[in-house]
């Protein structure tokens, strides 16, 4: 079986959507199980194992936080 190709995908979405997907990650979390989303047409699956970090940028003006989730594909 062939890897996945390498992707760097950044999507915006509205702010209902976001706390959506932020309430169903919550929920995957309290119950134990793997997290389901897509992102720009790709369907990703998030294992229980994966780590969870923020991340916080600052640049001259600009600030940013990251809710970061990574697991490596077995």
């Amino acid at each position: 079986m062939a890897g996945k190709s390498n992707r760097d995908v950044e999507k915006v979405y509205s702010t209902s959507e976001f706390v959506a997907k932020l309430r169903r990650l919550a929920d995957a979390l309290e119950t134990g199980e793997k997290f389901e989303i897509q992102i720009a047409g790709e369907r990703i699956y998030v294992p229980v194992r994966a780590e969870f970090n923020l991340e916080h940028e600052r640049d001259g003006g600009d600030e940013e936080i990251e809710f970061q989730i990574k697991w490596t594909n077995a």
